[in-house]
């Protein structure tokens, strides 16, 4: 890509809200600095670069991030009320560090109010909890969290849950069970958006024959482009255009590069073989360190250039969004290594060809429509 490109995409960025579905960021400060909300929200300065970390204020800055979903996530390993306590501690984080950073970060829940922080020079903050095992079969916490700011929930992670199929366990539930399609209903009526990154195809389909309001995939690319069980099969993208959906395309990279994706499936392989679990990522973490395997692949821009472009195709220039994953993945495409790398993602898709408009739509303006969209079937 030329300078220009990139002088073209910072210009655009300046102007559009650029909104991402997912940064696990309040995980990542649990996990350097303990459970505590406070200390994980005071333990680093934000305001200065961390190499250690794919997101601070300095790179979200350099960034132009517009909108950021928060990811309040909980590890599968937490159940039952420790996976509700460990919820609420996480949202409790995100609403800290809004208060340590009211120069650069609003916490907000609606559009209007995205755009006014945007147009006042802040990061606006939303919630979105990944796991429905943390509402503990109860859609009284359910509700809890949508008052507690919590704008999507992702219906499941890595394993199941008593009510939804995940794409990365076996399926027991045809998709959803009743209750799982209560749970759809619910999020429906108190408007919070049904996110299905990380289920079964299965689900996703039925989540979109009981869904009345708009769906989202959080972080999920394209399984056409990439053979992946956390992307999105075409049958599902077809169908955004009649549900109003959006698709956050992921940078992941083993969602988005058949090499890494290959590599993967032998470090599973190899993790089966010393009975260990490869959908626990604490585990595939440490595993992976000190595997003697061949070195991992690089994914790259034109990596996720193609699921975008991909999406674009299949479900339409209205119905695509993008989701980094920042902080929830050791490491991201060369070129996006961190969050201050979003205008070259931009700057690759203008020099493609892609117009001002169309990069805007993808950038943030979909995904301000799915809010708006999601609020008219609140009741």
């Amino acid at each position: 890509m030329t300078s220009r490109d990139l002088e073209r995409a910072s210009a655009l960025l300046e102007s559009t809200i650029l909104a991402d579905g997912h940064n696990d960021l309040p995980w990542e400060l649990r996990d350097l600095a303990g459970p505590d909300p406070a200390d994980a929200a005071h333990g680093l300065d934000l305001t200065i670069r961390q190499p250690a970390l794919h997101t601070d204020l300095v790179k979200l800055r350099e960034g132009k991030l517009g909108l950021q979903f928060w990811s309040v996530y909980v590890p599968c390993s937490f159940e039952g009320h420790s996976a509700v306590t460990a919820v609420l501690e996480q949202i409790e984080v995100v609403h800290q560090l809004a208060e340590r950073y009211p120069e650069h970060l609003a916490l907000v829940t609606t559009a209007d109010e995205a755009e006014a922080a945007f147009a006042d020079g802040k990061i606006a903050s939303l919630l979105g909890a990944e796991g429905g095992h943390s509402i503990a079969e109860s859609l009284g916490v359910l509700r809890i969290l949508r008052r507690l700011g919590v704008r999507y929930m992702t219906l499941t992670h890595n394993y199941n849950t008593s009510w939804a199929d995940s794409g990365t366990d076996e399926p027991v539930h045809d998709g959803l069970s009743e209750f799982g399609r209560d749970v759809v209903r619910e999020m429906n009526r108190i408007g919070m958006l049904v996110d299905l990154s990380h289920v079964a195809p299965s689900t996703m389909r039925a989540a979109l024959d009981v869904s009345a309001a708009p769906v989202i995939f959080s972080h999920s690319s394209c399984i056409a482009v990439n053979d992946h069980p956390r992307n999105i099969p075409d049958d599902v993208l077809e169908r955004l255009p009649g549900n109003g959906g959006v698709a956050m395309v992921t940078f992941v990279p083993g969602f988005i590069s058949p090499a890494v994706t290959e590599w993967d499936h032998q470090l599973k392989a190899a993790m089966a073989e010393a009975g260990q679990d490869h959908r626990d990522l604490a585990q595939r973490g440490k595993f992976a360190a000190s595997w003697d395997g061949p070195p991992k692949p690089k994914a790259t821009v034109e990596d996720v250039v193609a699921h975008v472009e991909h999406a674009r195709e299949v479900a339409g220039i209205d119905h695509i969004g993008l989701g980094g994953d920042y902080d929830g993945v050791a490491e991201l495409p060369q070129g996006l290594e961190d969050v201050s790398k979003y205008p070259v993602l931009f700057a690759a898709l203008l020099e493609r060809g892609w117009s001002e408009e169309d990069c805007a739509k993808l950038a943030g303006r979909n995904t301000l429509r799915v809010l708006r969209d999601v609020d008219k079937y609140t009741r």
